[in-house]
């Protein structure tokens, strides 16, 4: 087999990649037999061509940034699949027109598109806004400046690759049974298929998803000009150098007005001046980027981060600043230092365990998923001839498994003092968890990979050293980066099962885009985070530019097995008993409720991310579910149209300009 194809240049050629005639539902209930008869679009209709490669790798690259940029702010992942397709769909209609291409990009060239940026933007993302981002901050914390350091580039670089890599090379197994046999919905992958289809039935309605995408990202690009980028001399200081500042501060203090709860404390203790209510971090964000989020996550998540952020403003934090206690060292501590620090203090100790309990016991609810993983892998029986010359060979499994797996053991033993059985052990249990955790893929959309986080931190916890928290963290992230890589690729295999496409030629695909991605990735989080003051906020109480609330959640973990729950303020214990009821309760009662009055549960997600995020972030997302909500009310044809184009473009634009402004600010506008 060739590794690339040409692109289609004649009538027939063209004729022969147009789109099945069969909708992506009625694909879904097809045999395998059936496939191969009635859908397969045969061995030499071009998919893996120069062009799809190219384009999927750019437009990864770029939309790598926007998710690393969404990751370090919120802990969420954004898949890219949708983006990538409707704006390259657009661009080549563009080339097209212009001439400077004699036909337009296939659908199946579009769908393998789709794979190489899906792998370029989602795949290799995932352990910078986890576990290395945790890293980051326990190296600040024994730096006196609270700058920490970053790992070697090429520890970035080898490691991302090795990890994506991994996860790729052990869904081999996984697909014909999941995706052929079981026919697992994986409904991410089969709206990606139904999209693609809709832009080649309707081109007209291609155009307007296209447009709106565009407006949204222009309209988003602004803001970072305005709120972060340091085009402003703020003062000349006795040197003569410029100090810069923004144009417009980022987080306006517009609620001071409301009342507020405690007292600042001076520095001898005694009581200080009442606190204000943006003292607790209750600001407005002018960077729109988490109301865009908050389009996509929905009303109930983001309805739980307010709810937590609020009870943290006014239960939990005025409580803490009061709750003294006498430190082993005989430092007198508080549970809440400081009002802005205290998401990141008692808030920490109740968002990090709400998110550990509720993962685990979700997961454990997946008990039939699990077994049904196992017990899937028995096969399909004799080997097909079409499906030897068209599936991904077992024998790519094994050697991507062996160079994958040993550069992992490799990297773990000689950056992060991981023993070699024990790294070897960890690749082991990644092959067993991200069977599962594709199975909740195709079967519910979700990917646990934060519970297959907690998992493996829980199990090294126990095997490694109680003074290795950077073995812990990374084992575990060896596990959530490789299921993640996983469960994306099944998603991107399923699109192009459900179009016709040679799963093989996917598979390269897919493989390709993790070049792209690592360059973007690893260049953006040193863009982003120069050094760890921008993930904590600066020792002078300055908040963090980026919160990192899943690496928060991870170094919570790894801080508890180092210290000992023994050396730590009574309420933070009090607060993590109180975080493992609550999450678990949320999940029975998620399960126990009749699905009329699920929707009134609280989601301990949406919990969790909110003690664990400055009030800003929650309220910001709240107002864009909020909006959303509405929107999907009054017109919901319209809002099914646009939602996600908008919401898309906004944070596209928001990001990648924001790339521009964290360059400007961290090399150029320099302040002394």
């Amino acid at each position: 087999m060739a590794l690339f194809q040409k692109a289609p240049a004649t009538p027939e050629e063209i004729e022969a990649s147009a789109p099945v005639s069969h909708s992506p539902d009625e694909v879904t209930q097809m045999t395998e037999e059936e496939w191969y008869t009635k859908v397969y679009r045969g061995d030499d209709v071009p998919q893996l061509t120069v062009r799809a490669v190219l384009m999927g790798s750019g437009l990864g690259f770029l939309l790598a940034f926007t998710n690393l940029y969404i990751g370090l702010k919120t802990g969420w992942h954004l898949g890219v699949a949708l983006t990538a397709c409707i704006l390259s769909y657009s661009i080549w209609q563009a080339i097209a027109k212009a001439g400077w291409a004699k036909t337009q990009m296939t659908i199946l060239e579009n769908n393998c598109m789709q794979s190489t940026a899906s792998a370029a933007g989602y795949s290799t993302g995932g352990t910078f806004v986890s576990a290395i981002a945790a890293l980051m901050m326990i190296s600040a914390a024994d730096d006196p400046t609270g700058h920490g350091s970053h790992l070697p580039t090429w520890v970035y670089v080898m490691w991302t690759v090795f990890l994506a890599l991994l996860g790729v090379v052990i869904a081999i197994p996984m697909k014909r049974n999941m995706i052929n046999h079981e026919r697992l919905k994986f409904p991410s992958g089969l709206a990606a298929a139904t999209t693609l289809q809709s832009l080649y039935a309707d081109a007209g309605e291609a155009a307007k998803k296209a447009k709106a995408l565009l407006y949204s990202g222009l309209a988003g690009a602004a803001f970072p000009l305005v709120v972060e980028m340091h085009l402003r001399v703020k003062e000349v200081n006795e040197a003569g150098q410029n100090v810069y500042t923004a144009l417009v501060g980022q987080y306006q203090k517009f609620f001071d007005w409301l009342p507020v709860l405690g007292y600042a404390r001076n520095e001898d203790g005694s009581q200080g001046e009442k606190l204000l209510a943006s003292d607790w971090t209750m600001k407005f964000d002018l960077n729109p980027v988490m109301i865009a989020a908050g389009m996509l996550v929905g009303l109930r998540v983001a309805f739980s981060m307010l709810l937590a952020g609020l009870f943290l403003v006014y239960v939990a934090g005025p409580m803490g600043l009061d709750a003294a206690w006498e430190a082993p060292n005989g430092k007198t501590l508080y549970a809440t230092s400081v009002a802005s620090k205290s998401w990141k203090e008692i808030g920490l100790w109740f968002g990090a365990p709400v998110m550990v309990s509720s993962g685990i016991l979700s997961f454990a609810f997946q008990w039939k998923t699990i077994a049904r993983a196992f017990t899937g892998l028995k096969g399909g029986g004799g080997v097909d001839p079409r499906v030897a010359a068209t599936e991904v060979p077992v024998k790519w499994f094994l050697w991507g498994t062996l160079i994958a797996g040993s550069g992992v053991v490799f990297i773990a033993k000689n950056q992060f003092d991981v023993p070699i059985h024990l790294g070897a052990l960890a690749v082991i249990m990644t092959l067993v968890l991200a069977l599962v955790a594709c199975r909740a893929t195709g079967e519910s959309d979700i990917t646990p990979t934060g519970a297959m986080g907690k998992i493996m931190q829980l199990t090294y916890g126990v095997l490694l050293p109680p003074q290795s928290a950077t073995g812990n963290l990374m084992s575990a992230g060896i596990t959530a980066g490789a299921a993640s890589s996983s469960a994306d690729l099944l998603n991107d295999l399923k699109s192009g099962y459900l179009l016709g496409a040679n799963p093989r030629r996917q598979f390269v695909a897919q493989a390709m885009g993790i070049i792209s991605g690592t360059v973007a990735t690893v260049t953006g989080f040193y863009l982003f985070v120069p050094d760890a003051t921008k993930l904590t906020g600066g020792i002078d109480g300055s908040e963090p530019q980026f919160p990192a609330p899943a690496a928060v959640a991870w170094k919570a973990v790894a801080d508890l097995f180092e210290d000992g729950i023994e050396n730590m303020h009574p309420w933070y214990v009090n607060a993590i008993i109180a975080g493992l009821v609550v999450g678990a309760l949320l999940v029975v009662l998620e399960k126990l409720v009749p699905k009329k009055v699920r929707t009134f549960v609280p989601s301990a997600t949406g919990l969790s991310l909110g003690f664990l995020l400055p009030f800003y972030y929650p309220f910001a997302m709240f107002l864009g579910a909020l909006g959303a909500w509405w929107w999907q009310r009054s017109k919901k044809e319209h809002a099914d149209q646009f939602l996600v184009p908008v919401a898309a473009g906004l944070i596209a634009g928001i990001s990648l300009m924001g790339v521009l402004a964290a360059i400007m600010n961290n090399f150029i506008l320099v302040n002394p």
